[in-house]
């Protein structure tokens, strides 16, 4: 009996397509079909984006609200796999992800049923991961691997980058001086490695020891000053969100977290940081293992 293998996903710029297309060549190549679906959200959004509705995708994307989606079809009713790829917006699953979670169709299929999923982010993923893990858990489907595919480049190297490239679609080298946004191409090819690690362990009925396997791989890595960011921007970006969301004004106030979030990522957490590092993180060892432990597993 043939295996099904779904893949499902939504991308913007094309990385995230890329980056599923070489990991499921691995499964086509050793014979097992995958059904790839690329779902689109109606209307769509443009890339490159503009600066108002990159900011404007805000509120939205932290409190988790859902888009339409375009009508997409599922061959199957079930799946002996599904690969689910998705990217992070504002340190929340994205918009179309969030919605393609969402949607009755996956919903039903994910029931009883195993997950890799696969997250193309800038570098902070942690907590759009722990919203993931949740609905994945409440819709009954088994996650059994993770894997993040990350830029490389220091948090305020990759914030200029990836502002570069958001705005103009050109992923090259801003002023032939910075380095190329986003996962870099030769992560973009290691990912077949991590689809023969997948396939390995599902044609060995043992998916559920998968995850280790591809973190000795270092399929997703966690760092140790971005775990330390990340839940904080996270909690001031629901302030924002939730206080914009209300707002009549919200052109204005979207104006104004701009420039707050420029000011954040460029002056206060370069300072935040070398405060942790020199007060905090030599006490906090023990603490800062068993967190990075925790998000790298799929449990």
């Amino acid at each position: 009996m043939n295996k099904k293998v779904l893949a499902i996903y939504y991308s913007q710029s094309g990385q995230l397509g890329q980056i599923v297309d070489n990991f499921t060549a691995v499964f086509t190549a050793a014979g097992i079909p995958v059904e790839k679906v690329l779902v689109q959200p109606q209307p769509s959004f443009e890339f490159p984006w503009n600066a108002r509705r990159f900011f404007d995708v805000m509120p939205e994307s932290v409190l988790g609200i859902t888009a339409p989606l375009a009508p997409f079809e599922l061959k199957e009713d079930s799946y002996d796999l599904i690969i689910f790829a998705y990217q992070p917006w504002y340190l929340a699953p994205s918009i179309p992800a969030n919605a393609l979670l969402n949607h009755p169709k996956l919903k039903a299929a994910l029931k009883n049923t195993p997950v890799v999923t696969i997250i193309g982010a800038r570098n902070m993923w942690l907590k759009a991961q722990e919203r993931v893990k949740k609905m994945l858990h409440d819709f009954g489907a088994k996650l059994v691997g993770n894997i993040a595919m990350v830029d490389r480049n220091s948090n305020l190297v990759s914030g200029v980058t990836i502002l570069y490239w958001m705005m103009t679609g050109k992923k090259d080298s801003m002023w032939g001086i910075f380095p190329k946004p986003g996962v870099a191409a030769e992560d973009i090819v290691q990912v077949k490695e991590f689809g023969i690690t997948t396939l390995q362990y599902f044609n060995n009925g043992n998916l559920e020891a998968l995850q280790p396997a591809l973190i000795k791989q270092k399929a997703v890595e966690v760092k140790s000053n971005l775990m330390f960011i990340e839940p904080r921007a996270t909690k001031l970006f629901s302030i924002w969100a939730n206080f914009i969301i209300k707002r009549k004004n919200r052109t204005a106030w979207l104006i104004v977290f701009k420039y707050y979030l420029l000011i954040a990522l460029f002056i206060i957490a370069p300072v935040v940081l070398i405060i942790n590092t020199v007060l905090f993180k030599p006490f906090l060892r023990k603490s800062i293992d068993k967190k990075k432990q925790y998000y790298l597993a799929v449990n």
